[in-house]
């Protein structure tokens, strides 16, 4: 009952009395005003302009030039008004669509509370780094918020990544179950955002509805989440859009084999290539000397996978002391073996994205690099504000051409430092 009148409540608060027409009041008010001060700026122009054509002939040429600056000076600020006016109705129309998604998701929070089918979350195809600070925490909200119950709710990801979600949801199906690695890169390449559900999407959803028995169940796609946080993104509101509708939580990896082979103290590493990390001989050279010099004086265990499924190339540095866990991992897995070797490690080094998030989840400082600021900093400040919540461990990003400054660091000496 508590339930209903809630989501009573935030009807109410999204709808009002008819958004759309409140936003046509608002739209024809702004009209107004900017059509009346366009007319009152011509009118000034036309009578400047009269007393111009009036001036005596032989009035000074400042004069004459001092009215003209002044026509300029109202012609200008009348170009100013249109403009300013043509970003209130934008702006307008952007904020009913943000409305217009807030009530969609209210509608389809009430369908979905109305009857018991099962409940598909997901299925994410996308990236870790947004799964991690975005889609799960959202996932997490929306559970506690409207308290579904996990029976009901079948969680749809990818690699493995089951312990991400806790126990949220009493389920979890991966995608590799139904496709190979080539298969999923080729499928979401076109697609890393999952603003809507597309024809990929549809496959899994009916794929694990067949092998599970699931009948017609409900879906609760990412694409929600992403129109919801879109405004956020966008620059139209602040983070609390975000963290509003988010709850994060400290990661509670599998155990996994693997890990009782490795050494009881190691540096976990992944360096890959991205667009703030590009495949250049400069980044080559900075990623064999870093994992040298921390090889030096502890083990490294690369997270290196042996097949690809998405478009980021790994780099492979070698040395005595640097080892990987490729051989242990399977495409239904991967994910499951990386976040527990994470979780054991004593610090993480690599490229700066997903990766460099699931380590402070795990309690794990990361230390994450780019040579490119081709990234958007809304992410890294909500991830940032996520592990500062959670505390005890932290991500630092640096660029690479602070290299002089990591090898005076592990180097231990300023004197050997070069």
């Amino acid at each position: 009952m508590n339930r209903e009148k809630g989501l009573g409540r935030l009807l109410a608060r999204l709808t009002g009395q008819r958004a759309l027409d409140r936003l046509a009041v608002i739209e024809e008010k702004v009209g107004a005003f900017g059509r009346a001060q366009r007319e009152a700026l011509a009118a000034q122009a036309r009578q400047l302009e009269a007393l111009q054509g009036a001036v005596p002939t032989r009035a000074s040429a400042a004069s004459i030039r001092s009215l003209e600056q002044r026509v300029e000076a109202l012609q200008r600020q009348a170009r100013h008004q249109d403009h300013t006016v043509s970003e209130a109705l934008e702006r307008a129309r952007l904020l009913d669509d943000q409305g217009m998604d807030d009530r969609r998701f209210a509608r389809r929070l009430e369908e979905l509370l109305r009857h018991e089918r099962p409940v598909i979350i997901g299925p994410w195809t996308g990236e870790v780094g947004f799964e991690l600070i975005y889609w799960v925490p959202f996932v997490r909200w929306l559970l506690q918020t409207y308290r579904i119950p996990a029976e009901r709710l079948w969680v749809v990801s990818r690699g493995g990544t089951r312990s991400w979600y806790g126990d949220l949801a009493a389920h979890y199906v991966d995608a590799f179950e139904f496709v190979s690695p080539d298969s999923f890169r080729a499928a979401t390449a076109a697609a890393k955002k999952q603003r809507r559900a597309g024809a990929f999407d549809a496959e899994l959803v009916r794929r694990v509805a067949a092998t599970h028995r699931l009948g017609r169940p409900d879906l609760l796609h990412p694409g929600m989440m992403y129109r919801l946080f879109m405004p956020y993104w966008k620059n139209l509101t602040s983070a609390t859009r975000v963290t509003e509708r988010s709850v994060h939580a400290r990661l509670a990896p599998e155990d996994h084999p693997v890990v009782a082979r490795l050494p009881a103290e190691y540096v976990a590493a992944r360096f890959y290539f991205s667009d703030c990390f590009p495949d250049t001989p400069a980044n080559r050279s900075f990623v064999a000397s870093t994992i040298e010099r921390i090889s030096n004086q502890t083990p490294v265990v690369l997270l290196n996978t042996p097949f690809n499924v998405d478009d980021h190339h790994d780099v492979e540095p070698v040395g005595p002391r640097v080892m990987s866990v490729a051989a242990h991992m399977s495409p239904e897995r991967n994910l499951a073996v990386q976040t527990a070797v994470i979780a054991r490690a004593r610090v993480f080094v690599g490229t700066y994205g997903g990766y460099s998030y699931l380590a402070p989840l795990c309690g794990v400082d990361a230390l994450a690099f780019y040579s490119e600021g081709s990234f958007k900093t809304h992410h890294l400040q909500v991830a940032q504000q996520a592990f500062s919540t959670l505390g005890g461990s932290s991500l630092v990003s640096l660029d690479v051409a602070t290299a002089p400054l990591l090898g005076l660091a592990l180097s231990g000496s300023r004197g050997s430092a070069t």
